[in-house]
């Protein structure tokens, strides 16, 4: 699209010449040099070259250097252009005359210069609209993608629940069973609360941090029964940070990973952290890699990433320092 922009500014900018070469309108004046192949050849080029350079810097100078602070990003801003409008027209200057071998006058350089800051003006202004134009054609491709995953999402929940009933009566069945166990009866319970919100939230777009903590509590529940004093997990979490909201099922996700990748045995317990930082929830353990095999496609941290892109228009952050390894899921304010 921008090459086509600038094809085009360069041949209604060399129009009035390339009609004078045919002798379609009068001379251009006195105080002009007369059009020729090689004159318009020349303007032909460096008009384009100008355009395209403003249009492909202006359109993406702001995704180039968002690291940057905003007093820094005008001033680059001002000078590239800048730049490219004194080189471009400096290095027209000096291959116009052994090029064409005619000299440009006096009154049609001072010309030039203002032609090519006009047009420099015109150039960012279609610039902006060019990057508006790519942030509404990003913007609909991530709600289409979002849909489709959406979609995708509650393919898979109807494949997954065959027949909800038949597992809630099969597990109300159990708990009828163990009714004197009551260790097993809790342990249904939180298995059927676990189940429960995996089918109500799990295609959901976000829930509040409240919600997620309360899931996780019932599979900690699941896995302390299975390691007992083997496994300890700290959630220091303020009641203010529980609105915030966040892509369901991540905190799950996140301490299951802790628990499938580390040893966890009498001698190396398993300790997990959940806190808040920088408007992050984070998750953290020590790590001691099992010796056993893992059964691990690898890909739960990548899909919770893609969701995060999605859904928050930001990424998780994953950390590996020190022996520690550390996630962090940034949080959205209700």
């Amino acid at each position: 699209m921008i090459i086509g922009i600038a094809l085009l500014v360069s041949v209604l900018m060399n129009l009035p010449r390339v009609l004078n070469l045919f002798n379609i309108v009068d001379d251009l004046g006195a105080s002009f040099t007369p059009a020729s192949v090689k004159d318009i050849l020349i303007r032909f080029v460096f008009i384009t070259g100008f355009s395209w350079c403003v249009l492909q810097f202006n359109t993406n100078w702001k995704v180039a250097f968002k690291q940057y602070h905003k007093a820094l990003r005008i001033c680059i801003y001002v000078f590239v252009n800048a730049l490219i409008y004194i080189v471009v027209l400096k290095i027209f200057l000096r291959s116009y005359e052994p090029f064409v071998s005619q000299h440009l006058t006096k009154p049609e350089v001072g010309l030039l210069y203002f032609i090519y800051f006009v047009l420099l003006v015109i150039l960012i202004a279609i610039s902006r609209i060019l990057r508006d134009q790519i942030i509404h054609r990003q913007d609909l491709m991530e709600k289409e993608l979002l849909k489709q995953q959406s979609l995708k999402n509650e393919l898979e929940a109807l494949k997954n629940q065959i027949n909800p009933h038949f597992l809630f009566n099969s597990l109300n069945s159990l708990n009828s069973l163990v009714r004197d166990n009551k260790a097993a009866t809790t342990f249904v319970n939180k298995l059927s609360f676990m189940y429960r919100y995996i089918l109500q939230n799990g295609s959901q777009d976000l829930v509040t941090l409240a919600e997620e903590l309360k899931f996780l509590e019932s599979y900690l529940y699941l896995i302390k029964t299975r390691y007992r004093d083997r496994f300890s997990i700290a959630i220091t979490i303020a009641a203010n940070w529980r609105h915030h909201r966040l892509p369901a099922l991540g905190l799950q996700l996140l301490v299951e990973n802790a628990v499938k990748h580390n040893e966890i045995s009498q001698t190396h317990p398993l300790h997990v952290e959940v806190f808040i930082e920088d408007n992050t929830v984070v998750v953290q353990n020590t790590i001691r890699p099992r010796t056993t095999f893992v059964d691990s496609s690898g890909h739960g941290l990548i899909n919770l990433n893609k969701r995060y892109k999605m859904l928050m228009q930001t990424a998780i952050k994953i950390s590996d320092k020190d022996g520690m390894f550390q996630v962090k899921l940034p949080l959205k304010a209700s």
